[in-house]
C-alpha cells in the first residue's frame, strides 16, 4: 500500500518523540530502586571499628589499606604549586580527571605543563567533562591534542547518559603520587581564600598503596570513554609503604549501581555516636537523610555542618538547601554559612576518626547521578587534623538558628520551596 506524505510525516515524528522520550528516561527517571527505609545500627566506628571497616571494605569497596601517607594542600596557593610539581617530575605517566577545566590563567598553565611532559615523550591522558568544560574548542585543550596528550570528553556526545557526568578530581603520576580533593582546573582556585574571588577548598596528596586505587578510579572512566587498558609497571608500579595512613579510594558511579555514595554516607552517619562534622558546598539531603541526621542527634551526636554563605556559585542550590534546613535545625543539627568566600570544601569527619574528602557533595545529583571519588580515611590522628581545620572554617562563618530560618523573608521562603522542587537534579 502506498503511503501518503502525512503518513510519512506522522511516522517520523512518531520516531523522534520515542527517541526523545529515550533520552528523558535513560537521562532522568533511574530504573534502579531507592534505599528508602532507615539503615539498622548494628556498630559504631569507635567502639566496633572492625565490623564498621568490613562494611566499608567488603560492602562498598575497596579494601582500606594501610601504610599511606597523606599530604592536606589548602587552597590554590598550596594545590596548584604541589600539582605542577609533581606533573613536572613526571618520568612516564600522567593521568588526569577533572570536572572543572574553565578558560583562563590555569587552564592555560595545566595544558602548558601537560603538553610539555607529552612531547617529552610521557604518556599524559586526560579526561575532561563535557558539561564542567567551558574551553572544549578552545585553545589550552587544542594545544594538549597537538602535543599528543590523549585529551577525552566524557560523555558529551553519548545523549543517553547526558545527564550522568564525571565529578572525579583525580591525577596520578607514574602510578606513584596521587591527588584528589575537591579543586577543579580555574582561577577561582587561585590565592589563599583571602578575597571573594578566590574559593575555599582542600586537596590532598596521597603516596603509598592506595595511589593504585586511585589509578583505577581514573581508568574505570577512561575505558567507558576511551576503551583502552592502560595497564603494566608504567601505571601500576610496586607500591612500598609511604607513611601511617589506613585509606580507601572510594568510587561510585551510577553505571556501578547508583546508590553507593548515599550509602556510604548513611552507614557513617548511622555509626557515629559522638560527633558528625560535614563541610560541603553543595548540601541538599533527601528525606532519608535529613531522618538519618535527625536521630543522630536524638541519640546525642553533635551535628555540626558548615556551608557556603552569601558567596556562592549556584543560586538554584542555595535556596534548595536552604528549603531543607528547617527540620535539621528545630532537632539539633547546628548550621553555619561561611562568609569570607565561596566555600567548596566536600569533608565528613565521623567521632574524630572517620573522614571522607573528595568530590562528592551532598545532593543527590552527587548521590545518585555523578561519577564521585572519594578518599576514605581511617586514623585519629589525620581526623583530628581535619577536626581542627574545620574549627578554623567554622570560626569564620555565621551560625543560623531556627529562629532566623523560620522568621526569613516570605519571597526567600518562596523562591526556595521552588527550588526545592528540582533537587532530584541537584
Amino acid at each position: 500500500m502506498k503511503r501518503t506524505h502525512s503518513h510519512l510525516v506522522a511516522l517520523g515524528v512518531t520516531a523522534v518523540a520515542g527517541s526523545l522520550a529515550t533520552v528523558f528516561l535513560k537521562n532522568f527517571i533511574s530504573g534502579e530502586k531507592k534505599i528508602k527505609k532507615r539503615i539498622p545500627r548494628h556498630y559504631t566506628i569507635a567502639g566496633d571499628h572492625d565490623q564498621f571497616e568490613r562494611s566499608m571494605s567488603e560492602l562498598l569497596g575497596p579494601p582500606i589499606l594501610e601504610g599511606n601517607r597523606i599530604t592536606r594542600l589548602e587552597n590554590g596557593v598550596e594545590i596548584f604549586p604541589a600539582m605542577l610539581a609533581a606533573i613536572a617530575a613526571a618520568e612516564k605517566t600522567i593521568t588526569f580527571e577533572t570536572y572543572i577545566y574553565w578558560s583562563g590563567e590555569m587552564a592555560e598553565v595545566f595544558s602548558l605543563a601537560l603538553s610539555g611532559k607529552a612531547r617529552q615523550g610521557v604518556a599524559v591522558h586526560v579526561l575532561i567533562d563535557g558539561f564542567g568544560c567551558d574551553c572544549l574548542g578552545g585553545k589550552s585543550l587544542q594545544r594538549m591534542s597537538d602535543a599528543g596528550v590523549q585529551v577525552e570528553v566524557y560523555h558529551l556526545k553519548k545523549f543517553g547518559h547526558a545527564n550522568q557526568r564525571t565529578h572525579r578530581k583525580l591525577l596520578v603520576v607514574d602510578g606513584k603520587i596521587g591527588f584528589t580533593g575537591g579543586v577543579g582546573v580555574a582561577d577561582q582556585w587561585r590565592g589563599d581564600a583571602d578575597s571573594g574571588d578566590h574559593w575555599r577548598d582542600t586537596h590532598y596528596r596521597v603516596e603509598g598503596p592506595a595511589v593504585a586505587q586511585i589509578q583505577a578510579a581514573f581508568l574505570d572512566n577512561w575505558m567507558k570513554t576511551h576503551a583502552t587498558v592502560l595497564h603494566g609497571n608504567a601505571y601500576f608500579p610496586k607500591l612500598e609503604p609511604a607513611g601511617p595512613h589506613r585509606c580507601q579510594m572510594f568510587k561510585s558511579s551510577p553505571m556501578e549501581g547508583s546508590e553507593s555514595a548515599r550509602l556510604m554516607y548513611l552507614l557513617s552517619i548511622t555509626a557515629a555516636e559522638k560527633s558528625l562534622l560535614v563541610a560541603n558546598a553543595y548540601f541538599v539531603p533527601d528525606d532519608l537523610v535529613t531522618a538519618t541526621l535527625i536521630r543522630a542527634v536524638r541519640r546525642g551526636v553533635t551535628v555540626e555542618v558548615v556551608l557556603p554563605g552569601e558567596h556562592q556559585d549556584s543560586t538554584l542550590v542555595r535556596h534548595a538547601s536552604r528549603h531543607r534546613w528547617g527540620r535539621l535545625l528545630r532537632a539539633g543539627v547546628r548550621i553555619y554559612e561561611y562568609e569570607p568566600t565561596m566555600f567548596h570544601r566536600k569533608l565528613m569527619i565521623v567521632d574524630e576518626t572517620w573522614v571522607s574528602v573528595g568530590s562528592a557533595n551532598f545532593d543527590n545529583r552527587s548521590f545518585r547521578l555523578n561519577d564521585e571519588a572519594n578518599l576514605n580515611v581511617f586514623d585519629r590522628e589525620f581526623a583530628a587534623e581535619e577536626v581542627a581545620v574545620f574549627n578554623q572554617d567554622k570560626a569564620k562563618a555565621r551560625e543560623v538558628t531556627y529562629d532566623d530560618w523560620k522568621h526569613r523573608p516570605l519571597s526567600m521562603k518562596a523562591l526556595d520551596a521552588a527550588a526545592a522542587l528540582s533537587r532530584s537534579q541537584i
